[in-house]
């Protein structure tokens, strides 16, 4: 019976170690060049979501927390990407 205990945890153990593995491999690196916006405030004015493309020509509304425009395309975007995985798989 202890056997079976012992051979139970150790695949229990296998089992969570290979699921910290996984999400661990999911992480990106965190560091210079993986930003999310440009800030350009000088020679002119612009803020740029690098990720959906998204532009404004008023940084300073955007630096005091505007950021609706943003979310809004980022949230758009995910679900148009979740949306053309789904059907990407069901065809």
């Amino acid at each position: 019976m202890q056997m079976l205990k012992a051979r139970m945890y150790e695949a229990e153990l296998q089992k969570r170690e290979a699921a910290a593995a996984q999400t661990e491999a999911a992480k990106t690196d965190i560091g210079w060049g993986h930003q999310i916006r440009s800030y350009v405030l000088a020679p002119y004015q612009l803020v740029k979501d690098l990720r959906t493309g998204v532009e404004t020509g008023n940084p300073d509304a955007v630096l005091d927390g505007a950021l609706d425009i943003f979310m809004s395309a980022a949230l758009a975007q995910r679900v148009g990407a979740t949306r053309s995985e789904a059907s990407a798989s069901a065809q």
